[in-house]
């Protein structure tokens, strides 16, 4: 149970679908009065959360409604209030906080300091190099080989990486990042790897410092398109557990990968508290790492909370307090989620779509991001909508589930991928 007599009052920073899972997930602990998400987003009223209207970048408003309401501990979804130093600011205030510091960010913020981190511990990645300028860039993919991929060496919501197949497409991507600022002017500097080959996975674990409580490991996918073509998104579905990644791979992914770069993170200075994401790629050689995020995935997020079935909001507060927390996970059967994005997305694309939303059950769940209310109907506001998420008993019946909410629905103005899970059929 959560120390202390009356129930608690959490806040939940941010405004997509990955906070809606997260603050539904606390909401549902018999320890918690209220859930409140700043500023969150319309549809996630439905599920009794409470939205406010203080932006993520308005850390003295968060604060002072911190404090007015009394809230326990605060938990922050998106990269960019971290990279901002939204912990440090309510830190520095005496509030609890479940994120990392705007230092230990840095794994995230920078590829090149990730890269140095993973070097330094010897966590196995693809080699790379790092350039300022475009000159110097150019003249590398020239004269390398192909396929590469090449990164923006900051935040980009996960658009910030393309794999080039070609040297006209490597060119492309570093005009894009280095003269155009496509990714802004921070994003300015590239990080190029060697293309690896193997099947992708997510690996997210709740970090203290030193000690590392993983979590069961997911699968995105990032591309627009069936097959995994087009161009990158921030994620068009993900599905969870992963049948044919082995459990030996994950567990070396752990003990190679997680474990030193938390330990890594110490001997750094920047010790790191919060949720660590380990992107990774399972190769001949063994696992390597891709990138590491410094908060949970989207939409991974939304998949892996139905299979949590321990108390979330009891666990962060153990970290928090310095005590093991108790993370218990379904063994059985599958959940996945399929996301619906604007057409145009991730490009320019149009908004307030009128939504004509599947129902909810005990086996499918909406989780709501880009969305408003128009005389109090939801409509589109963003590239990504919402996401529908099913668990069933198999792929095929998880898959099942989605598709036919998706297809009872008028979905005109939006795109979803019809082929989320199949990797592992």
């Amino acid at each position: 149970m959560i120390k202390g007599e009356n129930r608690v009052k959490l806040l939940v920073i941010g405004a997509g679908g990955r906070e809606h899972a997260i603050a539904k997930k606390l909401l549902s602990s018999s320890q918690v009065e209220a859930v409140f998400c700043a500023p969150g987003n319309p549809g996630m009223r439905r599920d009794g959360i409470q939205v406010l209207p203080i932006t993520q970048d308005d850390h003295e408003g968060l604060i002072t409604f911190a404090k007015k309401e009394k809230i326990s501990w605060t938990i922050v979804g998106p990269e960019v209030p971290l990279f901002n130093g939204i912990v440090d600011d309510f830190q520095s205030e005496g509030l609890p906080v479940f994120g990392p510091s705007k230092a230990a960010t840095q794994i995230e913020a920078s590829k090149e300091f990730a890269k140095e981190l993973m070097v330094a511990n010897h966590i196995p990645t693809a080699n790379y190099q790092a350039f300022d300028t475009f000159e110097e860039a150019k003249e590398y993919v020239l004269n390398g080989p192909i396929p590469i991929v090449i990164k923006a060496d900051g935040l980009a919501a996960g658009k910030g990486v393309v794999v080039a197949e070609t040297k006209d497409a490597a060119l492309s991507a570093l005009e894009d990042m280095m003269l155009d600022k496509k990714y802004g002017t921070h994003n300015a500097r590239v990080v190029i790897e060697e293309y690896l080959t193997g099947e992708e996975f997510s690996l997210m674990a709740f970090v203290n410092g030193e000690k590392v409580y993983p979590m069961v490991i997911s699968q995105d996918h990032k591309r627009l398109l069936e097959g995994d073509k087009g161009p990158n998104t921030g994620g068009m579905g993900a599905y969870a557990p992963v049948p044919h990644i082995a459990e030996s791979v994950v567990k070396e992914a752990t003990e190679r990968i997680l474990k030193p770069a938390a330990e890594g993170m110490v001997k750094n200075g920047t010790p790191f508290t919060g949720i660590l994401y380990a992107g990774v790629i399972a190769t001949t050689e063994g696992p390597k790492t891709i990138e590491f995020n410094a908060r949970f995935g989207d939409p991974e997020t939304q998949v892996l909370m139905n299979r949590l079935e321990s108390d979330l909001a009891q666990a962060i507060t153990d970290i928090l307090e310095d005590r093991e927390p108790e993370l218990i996970w379904k063994k059985d059967g599958v959940s996945l989620g399929v996301v619906v994005a604007a057409e145009g997305y991730p490009e320019a694309y149009n908004k307030h779509i009128p939504l004509a939303l599947p129902d909810t059950n005990d086996k499918i769940q909406l989780y709501f991001s880009g969305v408003t209310e128009d005389e109090s109907e939801l409509v589109s506001d963003g590239g990504r909508i919402y996401l529908v998420e099913a668990s069933g008993d198999s792929m095929e019946e998880a898959q099942g589930l989605v598709y036919e909410a998706l297809e009872s629905v008028d979905t005109a103005g939006c795109v979803y991928r019809t082929d989320i899970g199949h990797n592992a059929l």
